[in-house]
C-alpha cells in the first residue's frame, strides 16, 4: 500500500451531530444539531484506498432540511438518524494523508455527496474528485457553488427544462433569485438570450445586487411589493419561464422550493383545481427538475460555466461563515430566508 501523509496533527476535531427533528411543519433551529469533539483520523493506518481530509468549505443546502425529516420522501437521500454524525451535499478539503496513489499529499478535492461536517475526517477516493489547480487554486469553494451543483442546476433547469434561446425572446421570472441557484441561473438565462430577466428576493439590498451587480432588468421585493402588480408591470408580454400569468406554451421549472422545505406537504406541492386548468388551457409544463437525472451532460456543462466565469460573463456570489460550530445557526437562517444571505451559502471550517 502507498500511504503518504503530511506530519503529524494535534489539532482539535470537531464534528456535527444530529440531535433532534424539526416538530410538523416547524422551522429547524440551531439546537436540532450539537457540535462536538471527537478523535482525530489515524493517518498511520489508513485502509487501501482511503484518504485523511482537512475539512476546508462545507455546503450548506435547504434540500437538508428534507434529512431532518423520519423519511426524506425521496430515493437518492436518506433522513439523518438521531445522535449520529451529520453529512452534507458537498464539500471541498485538502488531502492530509493518502492510501491511494492517484491522489497526493496537497490535492484538493471536493464531493457531491456524503461530505462530513467535521473539521477532519477519512473518505474512500472513490467518492471524490481532485479539483484543476488552474480552476480552483485561488477560488477553492467554487466547486460548490457555480462550476458544483449549484451552477449545473441553475444551467441545465434553464436549457433542459427551460428551453431558453436567443431565438425565443422569452421573458424569465426567477423566485429566489438573491439565493445560490437563482443568482446564477438569472445570469444563464441572460446569457443564452433571454429578452428580458426578472428576480424575487426579500430585500432592497438583494434587489439592488439583483440589477446593479447580476444583470436582472428588474428586482421585485416580495416582502414589500404586491408581487402580481410587480410582474405585470415588469412582464408586459407575460412570463415565457417559471410562473404565473404566463403566456401559452409558458414552463414552470421546480428544482426546489425552500419555502416548503418545513410544511408537511407532498412535493412538488399541490395546486389547485382552478390553476391546474390554467396550466392546461396554456399548455404550461409544470416539470419537476432534478439535476442528477442529467449526468451525462455535467462535464460539458461545467466546462461552458467555466468558460463564462474566466470570460467575466457570469458573477457568483457566495455568503462565507468562519468556523463549523456555526453550521448549524447558518443552516436554520437560510431556512428563515436569513436576510444577509446572498447566493450560495457556505461554512469555511478550516483556511486553505
Amino acid at each position: 500500500m502507498n500511504l503518504t501523509h503530511q506530519g503529524s496533527h494535534r489539532e482539535h476535531n470537531l464534528r456535527v451531530i444530529f440531535h433532534s427533528r424539526p416538530g410538523v411543519n416547524g422551522e429547524p433551529t440551531a439546537d436540532n444539531f450539537k457540535t462536538e469533539e471527537c478523535p482525530m483520523p489515524d493517518a498511520e493506518s489508513l485502509p487501501r484506498g482511503f484518504l485523511m481530509i482537512k475539512n476546508l468549505y462545507i455546503s450548506v443546502d435547504p434540500a437538508l432540511r428534507c434529512r431532518m425529516n423520519e423519511d426524506t420522501g425521496v430515493h437518492y437521500m436518506k433522513a439523518y438518524q438521531l445522535n449520529t454524525p451529520v453529512d452534507g451535499l458537498g464539500g471541498v478539503g485538502e488531502v492530509m494523508a493518502s492510501a491511494d496513489p492517484k491522489i497526493e499529499v496537497g490535492d484538493i478535492v471536493s464531493a457531491t455527496f456524503l461530505w462530513p461536517w467535521a473539521s477532519y475526517f477519512t473518505i474512500e477516493s472513490t467518492n471524490v474528485r481532485k479539483l484543476q489547480k488552474d480552476l480552483f487554486s485561488q477560488h477553492p469553494s467554487l466547486a460548490l457553488s457555480l462550476l458544483g451543483g449549484t451552477g449545473l442546476t441553475a444551467y441545465l433547469g434553464m436549457v433542459e427544462r427551460g428551453h431558453v434561446t436567443r431565438e425565443g425572446q422569452q421573458t424569465v421570472v426567477v423566485s429566489s433569485a438573491a439565493g445560490a441557484t437563482g443568482s446564477v441561473a438569472g445570469q444563464v438565462a441572460r446569457i443564452l438570450g433571454a429578452k428580458r430577466v426578472v428576480g424575487i428576493c426579500g430585500t432592497e439590498e438583494k434587489c439592488c445586487i439583483l440589477t446593479r451587480e447580476l444583470g436582472f432588468d428588474t428586482a421585485i421585493n416580495y416582502k414589500k411589493d404586491d408581487v402580481a402588480a410587480e410582474l405585470t408591470k415588469a412582464c408586459p408580454e407575460g412570463i415565457h419561464v417559471y410562473f404565473d400569468n404566463m403566456v401559452q406554451n409558458g414552463h414552470v421549472i421546480l428544482c426546489g422550493q425552500i419555502a416548503m422545505y418545513n410544511k408537511d406537504v407532498p412535493y412538488p406541492p399541490p395546486i389547485e383545481a382552478r390553476l391546474k386548468e390554467i396550466l392546461q388551457e396554456r399548455n404550461i409544463t409544470r416539470e419537476r427538475f432534478l439535476v442528477l437525472n442529467h449526468a451525462e451532460k455535467f462535464e460539458q456543462s461545467l466546462s461552458v460555466l467555466a468558460e463564462w466565469y474566466a470570460a467575466g460573463m457570469i458573477k457568483v456570489k457566495e455568503t462565507v461563515v468562519e468556523g463549523l460550530g456555526n453550521a448549524p445557526k447558518a443552516f436554520a437562517s437560510m431556512m428563515r430566508g436569513g436576510n444577509n444571505n446572498i447566493g450560495k451559502l457556505i461554512i469555511c471550517v478550516n483556511q486553505p
